[in-house]
């Protein structure tokens, strides 16, 4: 592995986990009282998914490529549907106060929810697999995995500030979280339309 090969794929995962990044702050703005196993779980699905999706896009690269190419016109829309989604059930439920008073407890984030957001925020890495089409597959895969920790450590530290400003919102954060979060699903949209 090359220096530049490694920072190549720190920068590429870097700009990959913005949308994670800012998914992972809601996350920590709608349940500020997360424990950080929890936290880490989350980062860990992003991470995930942030690998997973560019080793998807090689695979078809080498293999579907022309099928590829057509289902990419769906990405934008999937991550809209599914960002809006999730992001209107927080600012509903921020609205209602689902907030407990006497605990100080918001609903907390189920695995259904976070493995729609990890499809959302990683599904445009798809088109990775496009950029990484010339590797290998042991350089796919290292390229793969190094974006993998990289959105582990952006989204780990975007939970965190998130919990800390959750903290001082009370039940503002909720709503804040849900917006921020059809915002996100907004701006992907809006990105791949306008290319």
């Amino acid at each position: 592995m090359s220096l530049i090969f490694i920072l190549n794929s720190i920068l590429l995962g870097a700009g990959l986990a913005m949308d994670a990044f800012t998914v992972s702050l809601a996350n920590g703005l709608h349940e500020p009282k997360m424990r950080s196993g929890k936290a880490a779980g989350i980062a860990g699905v992003f991470a995930g998914f942030q690998a997973a999706m560019p080793m998807l896009g090689w695979v078809c690269v080498h293999t579907i490529a022309e099928h590829f190419r057509a289902f990419e016109k769906m990405i934008p829309w999937i991550a809209l549907v599914l960002l809006a989604a999730i992001g209107g059930k927080m600012v509903v439920e921020g609205i209602r106060c689902k907030t407990l008073p006497e605990s100080g407890r918001v609903s907390s984030l189920g695995i259904g929810a976070l493995l729609l957001q990890g499809i959302a925020t990683s599904i445009d890495a798809l088109s990775v697999g496009f950029t990484i089409a010339d590797y290998d597959v042991w350089h796919a895969l290292e390229a793969a995995l190094i974006i993998a920790a990289v959105t582990f450590v952006i989204c780990i530290s975007g939970i965190f500030i998130g919990k800390k400003a959750g903290m001082k919102l009370a039940g503002k954060a909720t709503v804040f979280g849900g917006v921020l979060l059809i915002g996100i699903g907004l701006e992907i949209f809006l990105t791949h339309l306008l290319r």
